[in-house]
């Protein structure tokens, strides 16, 4: 099951990936490109919650399948969903959710960009 850091590990383990605090010393926020791709609320731990990126369709589904994803907090509820990691969600879904988040930022970013991160 996910805590604050192995949640913090694994978002540090894409390339470029950056951890900021630009909102307070309690939410931490995962960058890349200077765009976010998640974020987690570490005075909220229990249970902890990340907001993600999604696909818009694909957000909807997976609202529909899990109890535990909701719309994004204090997000655009169409490009961002909210994850409460209690342990329900398997840990490989969970990492599976936090690339997606990663891959459409850096789908997103410039060219150039993309090709020093190693992703044309």
């Amino acid at each position: 099951m996910f805590d604050h850091r192995a949640l913090r590990a694994f978002c540090l383990e894409f390339n470029g990936a950056v951890e900021e605090f630009p909102f307070n010393p309690d939410t931490a926020v995962y960058k890349v490109g200077g765009k976010i791709f998640a974020l987690s609320a570490l005075d909220a731990a229990d249970p902890l919650t990340v907001s993600l990126k999604c696909d818009p369709e694909e957000a909807v589904r997976l609202r529909a399948a899990h109890p535990e994803i909701v719309p994004g907090y204090h997000l655009n509820k169409r490009h961002w969903n909210t994850v409460t990691l209690t342990g329900d969600l398997p840990d490989d879904q969970v990492k599976e959710l936090i690339k997606d988040s990663y891959d459409l930022v850096v789908a997103g970013l410039p060219r150039a960009q993309r090709l020093r991160l190693d992703r044309p």
